[in-house]
């Protein structure tokens, strides 16, 4: 184990941190809500134990290996986490220390889900860093350490791929370094294409930043308790769907578009399986809730493909209460939960490569049934799918829903809610959704649970982010063996 370069990782990245909070320090010092105090501690701590780290560790050895990838990157998230609950607390917005890391948690795991009841008037400069963590979180905290430092370590590619969610790692460049450049250059510009068609929408500065942050990284924090609904703008909600389902495809494929390969992109399987996921699912759900808005489909599809794209993006912003939907309507949002978007995306879910795998390996099993002997193959983007793949998506799944259904099981300890909030709360923390139904629906929140439930979903929204094993890998002892 070289903990020496673990060390020097560790303390690259809480400085980072420190540095990621000047934004909302210079929010708060511009509005002057007396929170900035908050950040200048919260920036102080982080620097006072990265910066030693950083100048004391000097490695020998700069290989990294994938014992130390998958032992740097859930610490990184677990420590990035903790440390951003500070800010909350110190500035007394969110004094309850499992609350604040709540918060935090959701917020760089990029799953919206909070604990906050009132989010109305409360400190700017807060609100900003609750959806910074957002747009930090969704292309990756490592990813950005790569980024910013690529000669730091040698196979930097394992810290990527214990991070970046999908079975397959789209490394777009020869070096890592470079592609973790290109893909957040990619991510700011569209970021900011989308603060400037908010802002002609009408949004001020400010909410225009909170939204696209929040769509960017698809988390869905809102500084409105009506999401995007306060709006009241069906120009500004399509405008959001739209981007939802741009920050759900696969980044890899904007660079082939700046490249000019156009026939890769139009031929992708994934993109056309998510499209048609989602264009399939808004049409239907307009159909059944037709009635709920006499009958003016227009209206009726408007709300449906922006709760579509909110759910199978995974971003959780909102327009209506799906809790008061027909019940078909509710399953099938139900279904999507888990599904998520694009490998390689910002967006949480099993992701739609693993579903169009898992699907097309079903039909194999049962078309062995009848030829036993003929030799098939599962083929995915035209190309065969190697076995030792498959496999990893038939265990990915499993351990998924695993992950669910034990996760449901500890949060009905808490005593206060049904079947379905407990369970659609695992199910949105495990794919990073937000919103799941009942009493953490579109209009609820997770405030109502205990200490022990919240920290269950932390560790739910932590392991569904970094795509459950580097998680687990804690709790191996192989991995702590010197």
């Amino acid at each position: 184990m070289n903990i020496q370069l673990i060390f020097r990782l560790i303390g690259s990245i809480l400085m980072i941190e420190g540095a990621a909070m000047t934004p909302s320090l210079l929010v708060s010092l511009y509005f002057g809500d007396g929170d900035a105090m908050a950040f200048v501690y919260t920036m102080l701590l982080l620097f006072a134990i990265g910066l030693p780290l950083w100048l004391l560790a000097k490695p020998r050895d700069t290989n990294l290996r994938a014992r130390e990838g998958f032992l740097v990157v859930p610490l990184a998230w677990i420590l990035l986490s903790f440390f951003g609950a500070l800010p909350f607390m110190f500035s007394g917005m969110i004094p309850n220390f499992f609350d604040a890391l709540f918060e935090a948690v959701s917020g760089f795991t990029t799953t919206g889900a909070s604990i906050m009841t009132n989010v109305m008037n409360q400190p700017r400069g807060m609100m900003f860093w609750r959806s910074f963590t957002h747009w930090v979180g969704g292309m990756g905290v490592l990813v950005l350490t790569l980024a910013i430092l690529p000669k730091m370590s040698g196979r930097t590619s394992h810290l990527v791929r214990a991070e970046s969610p999908g079975p397959t790692l789209s490394k777009i460049l020869p070096r890592m370094g470079d592609t973790a450049k290109v893909l957040y250059l990619i991510y700011g510009v569209l970021t900011a294409i989308m603060l400037g068609v908010l802002m002609l929408c009408g949004m001020n500065f400010y909410d225009a930043s909170i939204h696209a942050m929040g769509t960017a990284g698809t988390g869905g924090f809102s500084n409105y308790a009506a999401s995007i609904g306060a709006f009241n703008s069906p120009v500004i909600e399509w405008v959001v769907t739209a981007f939802m389902v741009l920050f759900g495809v696969n980044f890899a494929l904007f660079y082939k578009l700046l490249r000019g390969d156009w026939r890769d992109v139009k031929n992708n399987e994934e993109l056309r399986w998510f499209l048609c996921i989602f264009i399939g699912a808004t049409l239907l759900i307009a159909l059944i809730i037709l009635p709920d808005y006499e009958g003016n489909f227009f209206t009726s599809l408007r709300y449906s493909a922006f709760q579509i794209a909110t759910i199978v993006s995974t971003t959780g912003y909102s327009t209506a209460d799906f809790n008061l939907w027909p019940i078909a309507a509710r399953m099938l949002i139900f279904l999507l939960l888990f599904f998520g978007s694009c490998a390689g995306s910002t967006a949480g879910g099993m992701k739609i490569c693993r579903i169009g795998m898992l699907c097309k390996q079903g039909l194999r099993e049962v078309r062995r049934v009848f030829q036993p002997r003929k030799v098939q193959t599962v083929r995915f983007e035209g190309k065969a799918v190697d076995e030792a793949i498959l496999h990893q998506v038939a265990v990915f799944a499993c351990v998924y829903v695993i992950l669910i259904i034990l996760g449901a099981v500890l949060l009905s300890f808490n005593g206060l809610y049904d079947f379905e909030t407990n369970f659609t709360a695992a199910v949105t923390c495990v794919s990073n959704v937000g919103p799941g139904l009942g009493a953490v629906g579109p209009a609820g929140s997770f405030a109502g649970y205990s200490a022990f439930s919240k920290i269950i979903c932390c560790v739910l929204m932590l392991a569904g982010r970094l795509e459950i094993f580097p998680i687990l890998a804690l709790f191996h002892p192989a991995i702590w063996r010197k």
